[in-house]
C-alpha cells in the first residue's frame, strides 16, 4: 500500500475540518436521575464489651511477704484493704504445698500461667478454699516462672491477678529439698 502526501494547498483546510461537527443534541441526553437522600444508618446495638483475657486484666492490689512456719515456710499474698487473699504454705514432712483461697467457693482451683493452665481440686476450709499438692507437681514451676502474673480462680470468688514474685519460688523451693 502506498500512502499519497497531501497536497499543501489542502493541508489548512483539514484543521477546518473538526469545526463542521454541529453540538450535540440536548434533546437525546437524559435528565439527572433524581436520588432521594439516604436516611442515616442506625447505629449499631450497644453490647457488652469482650472480656478481657486474664494476662490483660489489672493486677489484684497487694504484695507478697515470705516467712518460716515451724519446719516449713509460706508466702502470703496481702491486699492492703481485705487482708491475706492466697497463701502458699510448705509443708515438708508430707512434701506437699498448699493453695488458700480466702473465701468460700466451689470444688475446684484454676490456676492460669503462660504455660496454659491447671484444674486442681479443691475443698472448703474455715479459711477459705485450699488446694493441696506435691511438692514435685510441674504446675508450681508454672506458676513461678510465669510471666510476670498468674492468675488464681474458683468458682463463686472474683478471680485473683497475682504478680509472680520470687516469693512464690522460694516456698516451692522450700519444700523439695
Amino acid at each position: 500500500m502506498r500512502l499519497h502526501p497531501i497536497p499543501a494547498a489542502f493541508a489548512p483546510l483539514l484543521f477546518l475540518l473538526p469545526s463542521c461537527v454541529g453540538a450535540p443534541d440536548q434533546a437525546q441526553r437524559p435528565a439527572p436521575r433524581q436520588v432521594p437522600p439516604r436516611a442515616a444508618p442506625a447505629p449499631a446495638p450497644a453490647s457488652a464489651p469482650a472480656p478481657l483475657e486474664w494476662q490483660y486484666r489489672p493486677a489484684t492490689p497487694g504484695n507478697w511477704t515470705y516467712r518460716q512456719e515451724g519446719q516449713g515456710s509460706a508466702a502470703l499474698f496481702t491486699s492492703p484493704a481485705a487482708g491475706p487473699l492466697l497463701t502458699l504454705r510448705c509443708d515438708p514432712a508430707a512434701g506437699r504445698i498448699s493453695l488458700l483461697r480466702a473465701g468460700a467457693g466451689q470444688a475446684a482451683m484454676t490456676l492460669r500461667t503462660s504455660y496454659g493452665a491447671v484444674n486442681w481440686p479443691a475443698a472448703a476450709s474455715p479459711s477459705g478454699t485450699i488446694a493441696t499438692r506435691a511438692a514435685s507437681d510441674a504446675a508450681l514451676d508454672q506458676i513461678a516462672y510465669s510471666r510476670g502474673r498468674f492468675a488464681v480462680e474458683v468458682q463463686g470468688l472474683d478471680t485473683l491477678i497475682i504478680p509472680a514474685w520470687a516469693e512464690v519460688g522460694r516456698v516451692i523451693e522450700d519444700c523439695r529439698r
